[in-house]
């Protein structure tokens, strides 16, 4: 790609964004156009906002039906457009991008948030899984491997930026200072479902492994992530491959 491309647009924290201009727009222009994902953009930057709207809208799949500079107006816009998907920065001009997304969980929003940040803090990364995001993305990506992401947040998965799963995994550790006296702590069965759950199994397939209902699941789960001293199915997930890899090492 040559300099003048890159240069189409210029924002020093999303050197990604700022390749934009090589993404084409998808071959199949009907078919994508009765799939796509309506999509709200909370972020104070104009310019990230605009850049962020070429890419999702050139790239194909999705399209941005509102633009908010603020939290408060970019709750407002969600909550009154219904999107299928916000993409939601963390750092925002009036409020914290987190505490806007623990706003619209707490209010029963069922539409999909992906937070997009430039930050790489765990504490960050924590937050706004603990809140309820749908996925955690990074501005310095390369635009098609951002917008893959952003598919797979539509497409209903959990989503981590390339390399964040292990930052998590070690802030985890460190935050609740698990160890085999935890793991220790569980019953077999609690066992046997957090090893289902490190595997990426949802609550029916474990049932249907185990040969037990929904519900039972949904308790042992629920009481394994209070032994551990964890807040989701995917702290718990990365825990425990953390933990393997130690035994392993």
């Amino acid at each position: 790609m040559s300099a003048p491309q890159r240069q189409i647009i210029s924002w020093n924290q999303a050197p990604g964004l700022a390749r934009l201009a090589s993404s084409r727009p998808c071959a199949d222009g009907v078919a994508q156009a009765r799939m796509l994902a309506k999509t709200v953009v909370v972020d104070d930057h104009p310019l990230f906002r605009r850049a962020a709207r070429d890419l999702m809208e050139r790239g194909g799949g999705f399209r941005v039906v509102g633009e908010a500079g603020s939290g408060r107006e970019g709750l407002k816009l969600a909550f009154a457009l219904q999107p299928d998907l916000v993409l939601l920065d963390v750092r925002l001009g009036d409020m914290d991008g987190i505490d806007a997304l623990r706003r619209l969980r707490e209010a029963g929003a069922g539409f999909r948030v992906a937070v997009i940040t430039a930050s790489r803090d765990p504490a960050d990364l924590q937050g706004a899984l603990r809140a309820g995001a749908d996925g955690y993305l990074l501005k310095s990506a390369e635009p098609q491997a951002l917008l893959a992401q952003l598919r797979r947040v539509v497409a209903g998965q959990l989503v981590l930026a390339e390399g964040l799963g292990e930052s998590l995994a070690r802030s985890i550790r460190d935050d609740c200072r698990c160890g085999a006296v935890d793991l220790i702590g569980l019953t077999t069965r609690e066992r046997q479902i957090l090893e289902c759950i490190a595997a990426g199994h949802s609550n029916l397939k474990i049932a249907d492994e185990l040969q037990i209902t929904d519900a039972t699941v949904k308790v042992h789960v629920k009481h394994l992530l209070k032994k551990l001293g964890l807040h989701s199915r995917v702290e718990a997930a990365l825990w425990c491959l953390d933990q393997r890899r130690r035994r392993s090492s």
